[in-house]
């Protein structure tokens, strides 16, 4: 497979020269189009590897500014035209008055770019043509090509007998018909016609690439076509046999960017369903839609999203139209000729700009379906009236803000309305006429304050959630459901009891009472009450005969009635309430009961299961975290075998019982987190279903007997007292995660990781090798924990950065992101959006400049990943201001989607993001309506997500933007700790709730886990992550040195980067100092093919390397003034940090071309100790809260000497990618690892590869560990195609260029270092002096000849 190194690469690099810098200068409207040309390239198939690229397109830089016009730029080379694609979707021709610059500078304002200089900048950046691209010719692409029409000259038999001979003829499949000519080479004369649908395709084996294609009916026509190819064959016979399997004639051209049919499809006479949707179907030529009334049984058309403008009077003439979908074409008005379709009984209308319908349209004497949703109505049209058959009518999405039951009682045959998003505000009943038709009403998210309803006498249904209402009347004869959740009501009143009720969500109201009303419902199955005020529950409505699920959580319940009789309740939901205990009978009363929440209460006891020694419960879940349960609760778990999840949490439980735990053999998920246990029994083993055991946060010394389980797949026994492990002697397969940390005296033999080497994650500590004084100097105001837990999804869909000394050392970064149901995204956001800060903070101050540019730029990155794939996220910056750099601390926070951050101040939260969700924020509902989006039922943007702000998903702009919500908040002394989260944990959580959540547990690591099971106690299936970070910003935090007069020897701040490595001379690797993790090319590899896998995901400004004095020791309060090893304005000293950002041979990004993340490919060369069949331990540091250090001068101690020199050992060699085992580091400790283990552990096959090895977990990445390619490529998902193959783009500098006033000192400090060299390195990558606005290098002065330096000592992210 091509890489992004090669030559098609680099020429296009190379066409942006000097000429095109000088265009750009002095104008701000001044830019170059890049244009590409028709070639486009295949996805690879399936298979993968075998899979070959197409060639690369041609690309032109066209200068132009933005009143250019496409008609000017086509005279200049005599173009035909000029055609745009957005998103990598579809493409389309522009017109000619349409300035392509222009398009290009609206779309990125449109992202949020506000400065003009940075429009135009990032117009240049080639990256951009993953989100708009201009091509100088129409793309061809055979695969849709394939879809659309098939065709070629082939040997042709007719019949089942010998009477016909084989002729040569041409031969098309288009539509639902095969098309034989009767002459060779062209279509003249008679056509044959073969209708395929419901007939058959057949292969004929006695022939070589021959099928039988044959019609349906009795009157069945057979054609036997031979091809040339077994190519041929296979497109012919897949093509067909999806025709020959439908069962209408459906022809289905969606999305595929059709300015007209093809040609031959108008022989398929017999389609009765045509589906356009996705195009830009023009009305003349050929194949337009003047020729669509040709189609003599056509019933149902499909023209939505084709950019119409105009409606199409031409498909008035097609009478035959039963179902007719025209929306978001940006229609204005409908023609009366749109009476003329007397069949039609379906018309779609939506998303376009209509405030009217003519009158015409109320002589559709059978149309049955009317919509009209996101247009600009504000009445329900008078004409209604006359539609006689309508029975659904949507306007959701209009202007509708009053309502006049009198008009819907005139519509008689009216039965389905939704006016959802119409901003209603009055629901009017002037008259007592009754309206008798209507039986569904939704009237979800308005304005209503009250609601009458009780003229509806036949109402079924009722939608009125997210309102303003205080008082609800209905009346009940009909009434089946109502939903009426997020509300203010304090009453309902329903008149006469509606007794076919089943369904009623009344939850998030002011209810203090239950009506009688609800009791006395004979057919309630389902009652939702969840967080009323509600004090008590009513005997009679648990008693009930019918209900089978109740949710009254988050309520004021302090007792729960008795059960006088069997009832068949299956669900009871009762947590947050103030329980102190359940009633005896509930188990053998209910014995239907299969779920039980009874988490945060007061229980210290639970009932019986049963009477007597008969078993009968069907309990299946329970939970009971957060009470007040001891051990003699277990006794009573007995009798619930069947029980498969049991979470009995944060209790205080001292033990289990052994004999009792061997009795719950269905056993399939425990949590017995946040106890005071010291053991878990033995008897564990006998749960065989067992796959996920959470026990953190415990007194635990001895590791349970589990790995004998065959389904163990997750085990958590963080935050505990362990020791020593005793393993089996093999481990199950299934174990996928196993997190040990938080164990300070747990030491793993060599045996041991031997056996955990098959774990797809497994999390340890680290071990801090630094002395006291290094400490101190390493001191931080501030620590972090985090947490991040699958739950009943296969995959994990959050990713968590987090670096406590971020930038200068004085400062911290944080950030969640969360991809909902993908995992891409936020692994790409979680190994770029720390780079690209570094990077935005040296252009900007401002916080809202560099927040938002930081945002936007990584959504550009995000490559083709982000064209349909997107995430919410959130990132925290700790700084100084820079107004003020020896003052307070000040919390930048930006977020886009549903991540949040609550700051706790004084023991009460405070919330400093903004959810832009369509249900919580008012404006961005408005937004997305204007601009004509479709949301659907569920309040999400094109049925997809309800965030309307993401990065990624840049297929649903403008509707889903990437620009942030940017808030900055002074920190004070009063300031205790800042919680990051995603939605599923704020969902089920509530700020207040966190914030004394983690007031009662000193441990952040503790802290964070808590949240995160607590929100799986209450009931959270999705993915969770939860980072917490400690806050001590008080001026008692300094540590600083006072002033002396001595100089020492300037070394590197603190970054991070954590782990102190001690190679051996054996290592098949190199230290990368700039990401923290063993990188080396190979010397097969040339650095240009390596160096463009990824592309750029930072600045491409190198610090050179020297020596310098070291400056006295600074706290993180005053810290030294320098920024990502760069000597900032201001500091002191003239050295440069050696290799603290410092960067490869090139930079990397998740938008080239090709990219190819195989890096674990067969064509590599194993490393050295790996065992045969790949299985290997590797080790992925956490570095939150570690200190990255490098010393110059000579070594201090013995040890450091030793240190030295082995860490100049190293040969070239290749990484690969296997399983990861995250080494967390809490409180900022280091992972010490002396010479003498080191050599032990390299002399193991399985653990010899821990060394010079990082691999994503999704967990936690520093911004410093993206910027080696080779890594950042580690951390991208695999994928064989697809997301990943972007198009190739523009390679950071290999060069060394430096003005020739620079060129002597230069020199001088390269000669200065050559004296540090102890052994081969990886080349030195220095200082590419950079244009200040375009990032585009000068013409070299000279070329340097790489210099091998290599750090004395360096803290890597590799055991």
């Amino acid at each position: 497979m091509k890489r992004n190194g090669s030559r098609g690469c680099v020429t296009r690099k190379t066409r942006f020269g000097s000429r095109e810098r000088d265009w750009l200068k002095g104008d701000t409207q001044r830019g170059c189009v890049c244009l590409y040309g028709g070639t486009v390239e295949a996805q690879p198939p399936a298979s993968g590897p075998q899979a070959t690229s197409t060639p690369q397109t041609d690309l032109q830089l066209v200068l132009c500014s933005t009143s250019t016009t496409v008609e000017e730029l086509c005279a200049q080379r005599d173009r035909q035209g000029l055609y745009v694609q957005l998103h990598g979707d579809l493409v389309r021709r522009l017109d000619s008055p349409e300035r392509p610059l222009q398009m290009v500078f609206d779309y990125l304002s449109a992202m949020g770019y506000a400065d003009p200089v940075r429009v135009q900048r990032e117009a240049a950046n080639s990256d951009l043509s993953c989100l708009i691209r201009f091509y100088s010719e129409r793309p061809v692409n055979a695969d849709q090509q394939e879809r659309t029409l098939l065709k070629g000259v082939f040997s042709v038999r007719k019949g089942k007998t010998q009477l016909h001979k084989w002729a040569e003829r041409q031969v098309i499949l288009c539509g639902t018909c095969l098309i034989v000519a009767s002459v060779k080479d062209c279509l003249t004369g008679k056509m044959h016609i073969l209708s395929l649908v419901g007939g058959k395709v057949e292969e004929v084996k006695r022939r070589l690439h021959c099928l039988m294609f044959s019609s349906a009916g009795s009157q069945a026509q057979t054609y036997f076509v031979n091809f040339d190819t077994l190519a041929d064959y296979q497109r012919w016979h897949r093509q067909a046999s999806k025709v020959v399997s439908q069962t209408v004639s459906l022809v289905d051209l969606s999305c595929y960017s059709l300015e007209a049919v093809p040609e031959y499809l108008f022989y398929s006479q017999d389609v009765t369903h045509l589906n356009l949707r996705h195009n830009f179907m023009s009305l003349q030529g050929p194949g337009g839609l003047l020729n669509l009334p040709r189609f003599s049984q056509l019933k149902s058309l499909n023209l939505s999203h084709n950019r119409l403008r105009v409606f199409p009077e031409c498909v008035c003439e097609v009478l035959t139209l039963t179902e007719l979908n025209l929306s978001c074409n940006s229609l204005y008005t409908v023609p009366v000729q749109i009476g003329n379709l007397q069949s039609l009984q379906t018309l779609c209308l939506d998303g376009n700009h209509l405030s009217s319908l003519p009158e015409e349209l109320g002589g559709l004497s059978q149309l049955n379906s009317l919509g009209l949703s996101f247009n600009n109505f504000s009445l329900i049209p008078a004409m209604l009236d006359r539609l006689k058959a309508v029975e659904k009518l949507a306007m959701a999405g209009n202007r509708v803000e009053t309502l006049e039951l009198s008009s819907l009682a005139r519509m008689s045959h009216l039965k389905v309305i939704d006016l959802r998003l119409n901003g209603l505000r009055l629901v009017k009943s002037e008259s007592f006429e009754p309206v008798t038709q209507v039986t569904q009403l939704d009237l979800r998210d308005n304005c209503l304050t009250s609601l009458d309803l009780s003229s509806i006498c036949n109402l079924e249904t009722l939608h009125c959630q997210r309102n303003q209402l205080g008082m609800l009347t209905l009346s009940g004869f009909t009434l089946r459901t109502l939903h009426a959740s997020n509300n203010c009501l304090s009453t309902v009143s329903i008149y006469p009891v509606p007794s076919q009720l089943t369904h009623m969500d009344l939850s998030q109201n002011l209810l203090e009472y239950l009506p009688d009303w609800v009791c006395d419902s004979r057919k309630m199955e389902m009652l939702d009450i969840t967080q009323n005020l509600l004090p008590e529950l009513p005997s009679r409505l648990l008693n009930s005969l019918s209900l089978r699920k109740l949710l009254a959580g988050r309520n004021r319940l302090q007792r729960v009635p008795d059960l006088l009789d069997h009832v068949p309740l299956e669900a009871l939901d009762l947590q947050h309430n103030k329980i102190t205990e359940l009633p005896e009978s509930l188990f053998y009363k209910a014995l239907n009961l299969k779920y039980l929440n009874v988490s945060a209460n007061a229980l210290e006891s639970i009932p019986p299961s049963s009477q007597s020694e008969e078993n009968l419960s069907t309990l299946q879940e329970l939970y009971l975290t957060g009470n007040c349960l001891n051990e003699n609760c277990g006794a009573l778990l007995v009798g619930h075998q069947n029980l498969r999840v049991l979470h009995i949490a944060y209790n205080q439980l001292l033990s289990f019982p052994a004999s009792k735990l061997s009795k719950l053999e269905q056993l399939e998920e425990l949590n017995l987190s946040g106890n005071k246990l010291k053991t878990i029994p033995s008897t564990v083993s006998s749960c065989k279903r067992l796959h996920t055991l959470l026990a953190h946060s415990n007194q635990i010394t001895i590791f349970p007997e589990i790995l004998n389980l065959p389904e163990i797949k997750l085990v958590d026994l963080s935050c505990n007292e362990l020791t020593e492990i005793q393993l089996p002697d093999a481990l199950p397969a299934t174990l996928q995660e196993l997190d040990l940390t938080g164990n300070s005296s747990l030491m793993l033999e060599h045996k041991t990781l031997n056996l955990f080497s098959h774990i797809t994650t497994l999390k340890l500590d680290q071990k801090s090798t630094t002395t006291a004084g290094d400490s101190q100097s390493a001191s931080s105001p501030w620590n972090h924990g985090y947490s991040e837990m699958s739950g009943q999804r296969n995959k994990l869909c959050v990713s968590v950065l987090a670096v406590d000394q971020f930038g200068d050392g004085a400062e911290a970064c944080y950030g969640i992101f969360d991809g909902d149901r993908n995992e891409e995204v936020p692994r790409l956001l979680q190994c770029t959006m720390g780079d690209v800060l570094c990077e935005e903070l040296q252009h900007s101050t401002v916080d809202n400049v560099y927040m938002c540019n930081t945002f936007l730029t990584s959504h550009r990155k995000l490559g083709v990943a982000g064209q349909k794939l997107g995430a919410s996220a959130l990132l925290c910056y700790i700084h100084h201001e820079p107004s003020d750099p020896g003052g307070c601390f000040s919390l930048t926070v930006a977020n886009v989607g549903s991540c949040q951050a609550v700051l706790c101040r004084d023991g009460q939260p405070v919330a400093l993001s903004k959810v832009f969700s369509l249900e919580n924020c008012t404006e961005e509902m408005e937004r997305v309506k204007l601009s004509k989006a479709i949301i659907t039922e569920d309040n999400k943007v094109s049925g997809v997500t309800c965030c309307s702000r993401l990065l990624g998903c840049s297929y649903l702009s403008p509707w889903v933007i990437p620009k942030p919500w940017v808030h900055t908040e002074p920190l004070c002394n009063r300031d205790e700790f800042l919680i990051l989260g995603n939605r599923a944990l704020f969902e089920h959580i509530s700020y207040q709730e966190a914030v004394s959540t983690v007031q009662a547990v000193g441990d952040q690591r503790a802290a964070a886990k808590k949240l995160c099971s607590l929100a799986q106690s209450y009931g959270c299936k999705d993915n969770i992550g939860a980072v917490v970070v400690s806050l001590l910003t008080g001026e008692d935090s300094c540590t600083c040195d006072p002033p002396t007069s001595t100089v020492e020897p300037r070394g590197p701040p603190p970054a991070p980067v954590p782990v102190s490595v001690t190679p051996g001379p054996t290592d098949t690797a190199t230290l990368s100092s700039s990401s923290g993790v063993v990188s080396e090319f190979s010397s097969e590899t040339s650095a240009s093919e390596v160096g463009s896998e990824a592309g750029s995901t930072a600045s491409d400004e190198h610090p050179s390397s020297g020596s310098a004095p070291r400056p006295e020791r600074r706290c993180s309060l005053h810290p030294a003034t320098t920024l990502c090893g760069i000597i900032m304005p201001g500091s002191t000293g003239t050295g440069t940090h050696t290799g603290l950002f410092q960067r490869q041979l090139s930079c990397a990004t998740f938008s080239s071309n090709q990219s190819d993340n195989g890096l674990d490919s067969d064509d590599e060369a194993p490393l050295e100790g790996v065992i045969s069949n790949g299985s290997k331990l590797e080790v992925e540091v956490d570095i939150h809260c570690c200190a990255f250090q490098l010393r110059s001068g000579a070594p201090e101690s013995p040890k450091d000497l030793k240190l030295e020199k082995q860490g100049s050992h190293y040969s070239s060699g290749k990484m690969r990618r296997q399983n990861s085992v995250v080494v967390s580091a809490t409180n900022g400790c280091l992972l010490a690892v002396c010479g003498r283990e080191i050599a032990d552990l390299k002399k193991s096959p399985s653990t010899s590869s821990l060394f010079g090895k990082k691999l994503p977990n999704g967990s936690v990445v520093a911004p410093e560990d993206s910027h080696n390619i080779i890594e950042v490529a580690l951390e991208a998902p695999k994928k064989k195609s697809g997301y990943f193959t972007a198009p190739a783009q523009q390679d950071p500098e290999d060069q060394l260029i430096v003005p020739p006033s620079l060129e002597q000192e230069v020199r001088e400090q390269l000669r200065g270092q050559n004296p540090l060299v102890s052994g081969p390195s990886a080349p030195f990558t220095p200082l590419s002096i950079r244009d200040p606005v375009w990032d585009h290098p000068h013409p070299p002065a000279f070329t340097h000849n790489p210099t091998p330096i290599l750090q004395q000592e360096v803290y890597d992210t590799a055991l």
